[in-house]
């Protein structure tokens, strides 16, 4: 039953009836709708005022207040679908005889260019290529990586464990790939050796994202076995990636480091590209950028994919894919490649 209403709240009722009667698009009936009913609208603005009318006023204000947003409510939706009916679908007839317009060229992602530049040149080194699952165990991940058991790299700060996995070990526990080496010992356990592969993918971390870290993120893996591998031959695959990343001689350093699954083992830097070697954001200003371990497969991690230590040996690479497009391309923010931003893919289209 209808309530007589305020005369404010009438007038405004009644003004955006008439507005909403000789509105002649759905955009003109929009703009009603925000200005009479909309958060900042002139009903909701009367309804906030309320608590401040005496006792004896607040409920019949609030009822009216509430049967004129019903109002102009339904007259807005029956307007609403009356211009539906009539409104043409296109703005102007179409002309069939226009041309249409040209199609944008495309591209591949810079990080997708590049690993296929990889495998190009590891190809003509008649380098097989392998892919592993991207669902993986504590087995192949850990274990048989020569990963001590209190190895920090095992918790849940690192490796991101599917659920469920709580009081299972070894091949019953899985999580996703915190790096690509375990595939290395799926590999050694389907061939004989002796044997070269690469294998490229996308692996997982729990960590920070910043400019230089991502929690999903590209590696490159190149392992060389045989029965006598000199140091020598993981500078040639080395000078290898960067050549082809870069088509350019790039000054390379080789420092000690310590992977559970080499021996012995190198953290392996280039000169950063971005600043050529002066310090900019991207090198955290020492020049340098740090891009793959490196070096001997452990003699644990050879047992472990069926080989006999005292007969073959190798030479690890493990590539940050990611950093060498950042070093290719100049760019100075790994989220960028991982935004799916058309401003930034289009330049590489």
């Amino acid at each position: 039953m209808s309530t007589t209403l305020p005369p404010h709240v009438s007038d405004i009722r009644e003004e955006a009836l008439a507005r909403i009667r000789s509105a002649a698009t759905v955009a003109g009936l929009d703009g009603v709708r925000r200005e009479v009913l909309g958060k900042s609208g002139t009903l909701p603005g009367l309804r906030r005022g309320v608590g401040a009318l005496p006792p004896d006023e607040r409920r019949t204000v609030g009822a009216a207040i509430h049967e004129a947003q019903q109002a102009v409510t339904a007259a807005i939706e029956a307007r609403e679908q009356e211009l539906l009916d009539t409104e043409p679908a296109l703005p102007r007839p179409l002309d069939v005889t226009v041309p249409g317009l040209p199609v944008g060229p495309g591209g591949l992602h810079p990080t997708i260019q590049l690993m296929y530049d990889l495998d190009d040149a590891f190809a003509a080194l008649n380098f097989d290529r392998y892919a592993g699952p991207e669902i993986s165990s504590e087995l192949y991940e850990f274990d048989n990586l020569n990963f001590p058991p209190d190895h920090p790299a095992r918790e849940s700060m690192d490796t991101f464990w599917l659920a469920g996995m709580e009081g299972r070990e070894a091949g019953g526990r899985l999580s996703l790939r915190p790096h690509l080496t375990g595939a290395s010992v799926r590999y050694m356990q389907e061939h004989e050796p002796p044997f070269r592969f690469v294998y490229p993918g996308r692996v997982y971390r729990n960590e920070t994202a910043d400019a230089r870290h991502e929690r999903a993120f590209y590696q490159y893996e190149v392992l060389l076995v045989d029965e006598k591998v000199p140091l020598t031959a993981g500078k040639f695959l080395v000078d290898t990636i960067l050549d082809t990343t870069f088509g350019h001689p790039v000054t390379t350093r080789m420092r000690t480091g310590f992977f559970p699954f080499v021996e012995p083992g190198f953290e392996i830097d280039m000169q950063c590209q971005v600043c050529s070697g002066r310090g900019c954001r991207t090198c955290r200003q020492v020049g340098w950028l740090e891009i793959m371990p490196g070096g001997a497969p452990h003699p644990n991690v050879l047992r472990a994919g069926g080989l006999d230590p005292d007969r073959w040996t190798g030479f690890y690479v493990n590539v940050g894919l990611d950093r060498l497009v950042m070093m290719r391309y100049g760019i100075d923010d790994v989220r960028l490649m991982h935004s799916a931003g058309l401003r930034f893919l289009s330049q590489f289209a």
